[in-house]
Parts: C-alpha cells; sequence; structure tokens
C-alpha cells in the first residue's frame, strides 16, 4: 500500500473514534432514569379461572386486586406453616 494511503486511513480511523466515543458517552443521559414504575401495580385486578375439586367441567372465575391475591396467597402460607407445627407437635 501506499504511504499516502495509510496516512488517510489512519487519519479517517481517528477522526471516527472520537465521535463514536462521544455519542456513546451522551446515550445514557438521554434515557431517563429508571424508577419503581416498572413495579406491578397492586390495584390492578387480576381474574382466575378456578376449578373446584372432583369437578372437570365447572369453573369459577374470580377476581381479587394484586393486593389481595398476595395476601391470600401469604394467608394459605400461614395456615400451612401453622398445621405443619401442629403435627409436628403431637408427633406425627
Amino acid at each position: 500500500m501506499s504511504e499516502a494511503f495509510k496516512v488517510t486511513f489512519a487519519l479517517v480511523l481517528l477522526s471516527a473514534l472520537p465521535s463514536a466515543a462521544l455519542s456513546q458517552t451522551s446515550a445514557p443521559a438521554q434515557q431517563p432514569p429508571q424508577t419503581a414504575t416498572n413495579a406491578p401495580d397492586p390495584n390492578e385486578v387480576i381474574c382466575e379461572k378456578q376449578k373446584p375439586t372432583g369437578s372437570r367441567l365447572v369453573t369459577k372465575k374470580i377476581c381479587m386486586t394484586r393486593a389481595q391475591w398476595a395476601d391470600l396467597q401469604l394467608q394459605d402460607r400461614q395456615e400451612i406453616d401453622r398445621v405443619q407445627v401442629r403435627r409436628s407437635a403431637n408427633g406425627e
């Protein structure tokens, strides 16, 4: 390759590097900071279809808010823990 071509190629590369570096550093500043808005809304209503035990045909649609579903799940977990503690205390 000729010496002039090498010098021109080097200049083109050097001139492109600072602009690429500047565009990369300025990109995160343009994005809004992440906030807690990504968290699910506790007041959002969610419906689930539940089948009663022993039935293949009947389904019930139950609608509650996320907070109510979370509370129900917590109550179920606490009841399971209570039953397990009582069982182990009775020696079963």
